[in-house]
This record gives structure tokens, sequence and C-alpha cells, in this order.
């Protein structure tokens, strides 16, 4: 074999694995730089102290904390200035609601930005308590979601502050936790069918999936698949960007809005959905009604490993990096 016939051998399936590796990771991606306004961490951390603590249970079948927790969020987002209203969500005999404030112009493709405000539970577990749960069948929920959250009714005050250029709508989420998970009677799920039915052209959807965990220690972010301990930190001290392969350039404008606009690293991921988490919340949803969604997310019990337990609670949360979290997603949605 020629010389230049082996480097070219060579050569080809390098550079294959170097794109496939461009298209999944995109390491080249050139911030925006931006100055957004500052975020309150001390108004993060009561956000989520008292849907977690207050609020304790937050699931499904706990109506009274669940209704409370809605009007917590509704009584936030009209503060902030927002045309809100809310979207009733019907599961059997029973009613639940979604929470949604609109910013900026009333026409125009939208972006969705929303977080669910219920908590995990195990009703069955529970059931063999007086009070239907303990910490050993009911968490507190704080990453999840209480975070998301928190985030969402502080990126409304920002946006109430200066009305976007965009379309934009905030949406708190009922019911995206077992056993209604990847279920057409999840919150997001009644939002994105409405959209659809009202023929109103999506933008992009942003999940505002647990952004509170965060640890600079070795050995502290672990992924799905063993190849991707090398292409990324092995520290969870970054905020993740997470897409479908469909949604590359979705997730470039996303990444160059939110690496530009603070000093918190932005990492990020396009990948089928047989990859473990990359649907696990409520952009799933919106893919599933054939719209651009990505996730952001702190990548919940890949480096939080209190999730889904009694340990979520608010104390562990980093409010000054959540912050710039929200400063993040508020520089995007000034972009056009």
């Amino acid at each position: 074999m020629r010389v230049s016939s082996l480097l070219c051998a060579i050569a080809f399936p390098a550079c294959v694995v170097v794109g496939i590796l461009g298209m999944v990771t995109q390491p080249f991606v050139t911030p925006l730089a931006s100055t957004p306004p500052e975020v309150d961490p001390v108004r993060l951390e009561e956000h989520v102290s008292y849907l977690s603590t207050d609020l304790y249970p937050r699931s499904y079948e706990q109506s009274r904390n669940i209704e409370l927790a809605a009007a917590y969020i509704q009584r936030a987002l009209e503060a902030s200035g927002g045309e809100v209203s809310l979207q009733e969500v019907s599961v059997q005999e029973s009613r639940y609601k979604n929470v949604i404030a609109r910013f900026g112009p009333s026409t125009g493709p939208v972006l969705v930005v929303g977080a669910h405000y219920d908590s995990h539970g195990n009703r069955d577990a529970g059931a063999r308590f007086p009070l239907g749960h303990s910490p050993e069948t009911h968490t507190p929920g704080a990453d999840d979601n209480a975070s998301g959250i928190a985030g969402l009714l502080e990126l409304a005050r920002l946006l109430g502050r200066s009305q976007p250029q965009r379309a934009v709508e905030l949406v708190a989420y009922t019911l995206e936790e077992p056993p209604h998970f990847r279920t057409e009677h999840m919150g997001s799920a009644w939002h994105a069918r409405s959209l659809k039915q009202a023929d109103r052209e999506i933008e992009l959807m942003l999940s505002l999936e647990m952004i509170g965990y965060f640890s600079d220690e070795a050995q502290s972010q672990h992924y799905p698949l063993p190849i991707l301990s090398f292409l990324y930190s092995d520290r969870g001290n970054f905020i993740a960007l997470v897409g479908k392969l469909s949604d590359f350039g979705a997730i470039r404008k996303v990444k160059a809005a939110m690496a530009g606009a603070t000093s918190l690293p932005v990492y990020s991921i396009n990948a089928p959905p047989v990859l473990q988490g990359v649907d696990f919340s409520d952009h799933l949803s919106y893919w599933n009604e054939g719209m651009p969604a990505i996730m952001v997310t702190d990548t919940a019990f890949m480096r939080n490993k209190n999730y889904h337990t009694s340990g979520d609670t608010f104390d562990r949360l980093d409010y000054h990096r959540m912050a710039k979290v929200v400063q993040g997603v508020y520089a995007f949605t000034q972009r056009r």
C-alpha cells in the first residue's frame, strides 16, 4: 500500500470520529458575551426552602400541598408582571393545574421555559404511615425540582423588569413525577398539546430540570457511558444542555448565550433518546409533539446522590451557581 493511501486509510476514520465527537459535545461554540442582571441567591434559596420544607411533600396525591405550591407560584409570577393564566390538567377524577406566565409580544414564535413543581413520592409505600408519607417514601424535592421552579420565578422577575423582544412563555408544570412520568397525563404534555392545537409556532422549549447541585470534588460526576468520561469533566461543577441530534443548532445557540453570560462552565450533548437520561424530563412532551426542546440540568442522579431520597434538601444546593444558570437562561431570552 502506498504511503498516501495508508495515510488516507488512517485519516478518514479519525475524521469521522472527530466529526461525531463534535456533533455530540460541540466543544468549539463561541460564547456570546453579555452582562445579564444579577440574580439574588438568597431569593432562590427562599423559594426552594419554602417548597421543599413548608410544602413537604408535593407529590401528586398530596392535594393540599400541590394546590399551595401552585398558588405560591401563581402569586410570584403575577408579582413579576407577567400575564398569568392557569391550565387545568385532569387525570381521572383529580384536577391539577399548570401555571403559565407570558412576556413579550403576543405573536410570533414562542420560546417556552418550563419546570415541574411536583416532587417524587411513593403513594403505596407511604400508606403504611399515619400521614401517608415519611422520609423513606417521599422526597423533599429541593433539587428535584424546587430548584427549577426557583429559577423559573427569578427568571420571571428579570423578564418583568425588561420585556423581551420575543414571545416567552414560562410554565410551571404539574405531574412530572411517577406514576405520570412519560404519559399523556404529564402537565407538560397538556401544555405541548395545547400549543399544537392552537397551531402556535414553537421556537424552542427549555426544561429546567434540577439546576442546583454542584460539586468541585474529583470523581463527583458520572455518565451513562464510560466513554463520556473522556469527553467531559469528572467534577460536577458545570451545567449541562441535553438535546436530540436534531436539536444541534438550537443547542449551539443556547450554549453560546449561556457560556457568554457568566463564568459557569456550560457543557452540552446531542444524543438519541436511547442514551440514559436524555429524555428524563418535561422536554420529552414537546419532542412527542414534534417540537424542538432542550433540557438544562445539573445531570440529576449522575451527580446528586440524594436524587429521589430524603437527602434532597435545600441546604445541600449551591445557590450562587444556580443564580448563574438563571442569568444564562435570561441571556438566551434576549437573543434573536
